[in-house]
């Protein structure tokens, strides 16, 4: 896939094939968050990988999904849910502030799995105190988010924003529609 392709083809999918991820995809979905810039190149992030069923399964009762739906519309199903979490994971004693390294590191993770047609969906909305007891975190670190994978069962896209209304919704086939504002909405030439 081309690369503008395959950045405006990566959206976020909520629902999932059951069929796992392989370890080589993972492999490289966690080398390319390694890779990622890191300011100051402190690299303070770590990766928490949850790919049984059983610890999935774990995981994701203690997420919430789609804010913008209705429970019944925006959270998987039984049979939907993803197949693989990945943890971002902050050391506070390298640094602090590290919002802009773990959203690079996510893109990254994002976009090499998005290569292997894997879908994902960034998960801040979760029980961070429950995952991080689970994941067996120290003082010192704190969970950023949770990113769910997976084969996408349906499809997603964009749309140009109407009104201002950002808020995406499910189309008559359940597959998800996002609205943008159009690129002369958010580029100034001076």
């Amino acid at each position: 896939m081309e690369l503008m392709d395959l950045m405006r083809t990566n959206r976020t999918y909520r629902r999932f094939e059951q069929t796992p991820v392989s370890d080589g995809i993972i492999g490289e979905i966690l080398e390319a968050a390694r890779n990622a810039s890191s300011a100051a190149n402190r690299q303070p992030l770590s990766y928490v990988v949850v790919k049984s069923a059983k610890k999935v399964a774990e995981v994701f009762a203690l997420t919430k999904w789609a804010g913008y739906l209705a429970p019944e519309q925006g959270q998987p199903k039984k049979g939907e849910e993803p197949v693989l979490f990945i943890g971002v994971v902050e050391n506070m004693d390298i640094n602090k502030n590290c919002d802009t390294d773990a959203g690079l590191a996510i893109a990254n993770m994002r976009l090499a799995a998005w290569a292997h047609g894997v879908g994902s969906c960034i998960i801040g909305a979760c029980d961070k105190v429950k995952l991080s007891e689970m994941f067996g975190l120290t003082e010192n670190q704190v969970l950023h988010t949770v990113v769910a994978f997976g084969y996408p069962s349906h499809t997603s896209r964009i749309e140009d924003m109407k009104d201002g209304n950002v808020k995406y919704y499910l189309d008559e086939n359940r597959d998800y529609v996002v609205p943008k504002r159009r690129l002369c909405e958010v580029v100034k030439e001076i």
